[in-house]
């Protein structure tokens, strides 16, 4: 009997490894947002943070990229970037303009700067739509390599729209769809455990000697200001630099943080562990780990110079705080607001009288003959593969045309 679409998607398997990388990566997304206020006064508060951001969203992005789908946009594909995307962006940016007004500022509604770090859920949307356009070209990655280090030349390109993140970190999405264009992620599953733990053995190596450049030059870095650098949302000339050199700083961060990625990739457990069914929360945790950090960001709580042993303890409090929004009460009560259905808002059928798009007759030139059924062309396949750009969607669907995560 022919296996349905439907059944195909009912029986996929989540790969453990995936799930592994999306929570511990945006549990150091979290951890980063924790000592943010402790970088200022402590040398090695800073390191760690340079250390984290050295790849930490590069990894939440090629995580995200590599279940991103190029195929040409279905009717459930557009849906989706709604529904997992666009909606939620608007529920928490009007949470966020109620809480400023409700601590004394002005309420203004302002949906094109996005608050603290909702810019993440424009940039993915944008990155989904543009995917599959930008993968028709011969060289995606060196051209999204491009357009990133073009981006930081002009002032123009600021923060309207997360459109200075969006261009800077594209390059990440992209290298994550071409990850999965290089089918790795299976033979780096069937590997023995001797062989991979080589290449665990030369990832542990660089990071350890990222982790120990990072206080040997902390001077260094506060000089550059690698910190700015590494945020991607400012062009050259406001973080100070005015030469035409400047975006080899960003081309050697681009390669430096992709290379950090593979690594991490590397070292990420390819079995089941404890914390592997947290991989499916990430959106939950970076959409409401904002809130419990508030008061830190805001408050002088943790200003000035602390003792030792604060560090580790936000250390520890935010890994905490990751454990507790993975959970599923946590994930119930706010299934409304991180993942809302609006079933209300749609049309009760995705097409039109005339097709979805609504065109005279012989405005568009005839398309090829279809696929056979269930074929990676094919429209019932791309509709059944679901999404996975968001990184807390489901793990390895059948390799269409264009492949299909916390931070």
């Amino acid at each position: 009997m022919q296996t349905t679409p439907h059944a195909t998607t009912a029986t996929r398997r989540r790969v453990p490894l995936w799930d592994n990388a999306r929570w511990i990566a945006i549990t150091l997304v979290v951890i980063g947002h924790g000592i943010l206020p402790l970088i200022s006064e402590d040398d090695a508060a800073y390191s760690v943070y340079l250390f984290i951001y050295s790849f930490h969203v590069a990894v939440f992005v090629t995580v995200a990229g590599y279940f991103a789908k190029s195929g040409p946009p279905n009717a459930r594909a557009l849906r989706q970037i709604l529904t997992d995307i666009v909606f939620p962006f608007f529920i928490f940016e009007t949470i966020w303009t109620v809480i400023r007004w409700i601590l004394g500022g002005g309420f203004s509604l302002d949906y094109t700067t996005a608050s603290w770090t909702l810019w993440f859920l424009i940039a993915l949307a944008i990155w989904r739509i543009v995917l599959p356009y930008l993968v028709l070209l011969r060289f995606p990655l060196l051209i999204a390599i491009a357009i990133s280090i073009g981006a930081g030349y002009t002032e123009t390109i600021d923060s309207t729209l997360a459109l200075s993140r969006t261009l800077g970190m594209l390059p990440f999405f992209v290298f994550g769809w071409k990850l999965r264009q290089w089918q790795l992620t299976g033979r780096w599953l069937a590997l023995p455990s001797r062989v991979a733990w080589r290449w665990r053995a030369g990832a542990i190596a660089l990071f350890a000697a990222v982790l120990v450049l990072m206080p040997i030059a902390i001077e260094t870095w506060r000089d550059l200001k690698l910190r700015r650098f590494m945020l991607y949302d400012e062009s050259y000339v406001a973080i100070g630099y005015d030469e035409p050199w400047s975006g080899a700083i960003r081309l050697l961060l681009l390669a430096s943080a992709m290379v950090l990625s593979v690594a991490f990739l590397v070292l990420m457990p390819r079995r089941s562990t404890w914390f592997t069914p947290f991989g499916t929360a990430t959106m939950y945790i970076y959409l409401l780990h904002t809130f419990v950090l508030f008061p830190f960001r805001e408050t002088g709580f943790l200003a000035g110079e602390q003792p030792f042993w604060v560090l580790p303890a936000m250390i520890l409090f935010c890994i905490g705080i990751s454990v507790v929004l993975s959970l599923k009460p946590v994930r119930r009560v706010f299934r409304p607001l991180v993942e809302p259905r609006a079933r209300w808002l749609f049309r009760p059928q995705p097409s039109t009288a005339t097709g979805t798009l609504v065109l005279p007759p012989g405005a568009m030139p005839p398309l090829p003959p279809s696929p056979p059924d269930g074929s990676p062309g094919s429209a019932a396949s791309q509709g059944s593969a679901g999404s996975a750009a968001s990184p807390s969607a489901p793990e390895d669907p059948p390799a269409p045309e264009g492949p299909k995560p916390p931070a």
